[in-house]
């Protein structure tokens, strides 16, 4: 039987349509194939939800300031039911657009459950329809593209149930807002449900396993994240282990160990934040002999696997579990599927946590410069001097680069602050487009601007910073 499809495209998250789109511009005919939601978790129970989430509560929580912009209100509330259906209402809205974009792009929407068996160009694809049946499709490049679900620890009771544990699905559509909240992990997906939850005026406390909040981030960035969060309410349990998470029908209690010593933090509810688990178990990886590293799928640098004809992009190839990493590596393997000759996939990916105060990171942490022992030249411009911050009443935060000493290559930056993970993109493009300090110097940055510390801090660095 000859090939149906040029591709088949299993999972519909912001990977999977996005590389489908492509395919489709570059005249490969193409299916995508979704158990769920076209969008996948990203749209529909990730990341644009969750900031549909944090901006009802940064401007409720704005509402407290308002005195110090001159300006009063009185009675301010909100209606929590009112705010979840916004959210939803927002993902609901993308999700269509996604529908849009596959009718425009001619590309076959199927909707079911897949799985892989041996085939000739590539591995067939079995699906089970959601509307009953089957149907076995045959094509010539295979992606999958199936993305992550959260991590449970049944060993030790932390698994969702939708009561009193919760994991990222119930803590975007809650059943209720409750008064007290254990976070476990430190990470993005932690930090901003407990901005978010502290925001409303819940009593926040979040249990981290190592000695410092947000540990992907750069040591300077986590402290000063923890000392505005702590600012804002919210508790932290560092270097905690929890030893067991017991519930009942009042709240949940979690049992840590901190320096040896037992503790027992009490919560109407807990939220687990402690990682992922790729969605490759049960679509017939293993009868085709993939190669897997530490349960995601093994990729070289093209996103192909060992499989012939089989790709893999997204959370399920491995870290960083990021939206716009999936979509690159989407758009890439298409591109290497079409015939295009490009470099490896392998590009700089800032990191981004939309809490308050967000915060913001691409390449290299001074930590691990320093573990190299790479020579590097590193600047810092705070945000409480720069003039567009102090108008605005956002003067928490700073920037932090990193340079190669002997190059002038850019290397790292690190910043926190308000809409910081705006500004991350100019020093993505830096060091992607290979920039050195003196690059960076000769750039005119717009007056006033909060943009403007990137600039003071890359030349702090080098000892010529204008306004400190």
């Amino acid at each position: 039987m000859a090939a149906e499809f040029d591709l088949v495209v299993i999972g519909s998250g912001p990977g999977g349509y996005v590389a489908a789109i492509r395919a489709s511009q570059l005249g490969l005919k193409v299916a995508i194939i979704e158990r769920e939601n076209l969008g996948g978790i990203c749209l529909n129970w990730g990341c644009i939800p969750t900031k549909a989430l944090l901006k009802s509560g940064e401007k409720f929580e704005s509402l407290s300031h308002l005195k110090e912009y001159g300006l009063s209100a009185s009675d301010a509330s909100f209606d929590f039911d009112a705010i979840i259906q916004r959210s939803r209402g927002v993902a609901k809205q993308l999700n269509q657009g996604v529908g849009f974009l596959m009718k425009k792009n001619k590309i076959e929407v199927i909707e079911g459950s897949a799985k892989l068996e041996k085939g000739a160009a590539a591995p067939k694809v079995v699906v089970d329809l959601k509307g009953g049946g089957s149907r076995t499709l045959e094509a010539k490049s295979v992606m999958l593209a199936v993305g992550a679900r959260a991590r449970a620890l049944p060993q030790i009771g932390l698994e969702a149930d939708g009561d009193r544990i919760w994991a990222y699905r119930e803590a975007m559509a809650p059943k209720f807002l409750p008064k007290s909240i254990v976070v476990i992990g430190s990470g993005a997906i932690g930090i901003e449900f407990g901005s978010f939850y502290r925001a409303l005026g819940c009593d926040v406390t979040v249990v981290e396993a190592v000695d410092r909040v947000m540990p992907v981030e750069d040591e300077e960035v986590s402290k000063a994240a923890q000392k505005s969060f702590e600012k804002r309410g919210v508790k932290f349990k560092l270097g905690a282990k929890v030893t067991k998470v017991s519930k009942d029908a009042k709240g949940v209690k979690v049992a840590v160990e901190i320096g040896g010593k037992a503790e027992t933090l009490e919560a109407e509810v807990c939220i687990s934040a402690v990682g992922i688990t790729a969605n490759t178990d049960g679509i017939g990886l293993e009868a085709l002999g993939l190669e897997m590293d530490r349960g995601h799928v093994k990729i070289d640098g093209h996103c192909q696997t060992n499989v012939k004809g089989l790709y893999a992009i997204g959370d399920c190839a491995g870290a960083p579990w990021l939206a716009h990493k999936a979509s690159h590596e989407g758009i890439h393997a298409a591109e290497h599927i079409a015939g295009f000759k490009t470099p490896n996939v392998h590009s700089p990916i800032a990191g981004c946590t939309y809490a308050q105060p967000q915060v913001a990171s691409v390449g290299v942490t001074e930590q691990a410069a320093r573990a190299e022992k790479r020579e590097v030249k590193i600047g810092r411009f705070p945000f409480r001097v720069n003039g567009k911050a102090i108008a605005s009443g956002d003067t928490d935060g700073f920037v932090k680069v990193i340079f190669d000493a002997k190059t002038g290559a850019l290397i790292g930056a690190h910043m926190i602050g308000h809409e910081v993970t705006e500004m991350i993109q100019g020093y993505v493009t830096a060091i992607t487009m290979e920039a050195t300090e003196e690059d960076i110097h000769g750039i005119v940055y717009p007056h006033p601007t909060m943009s403007e510390a990137m600039h003071e801090a890359a030349l702090d660095a080098y000892g010529r910073v204008i306004h400190i």
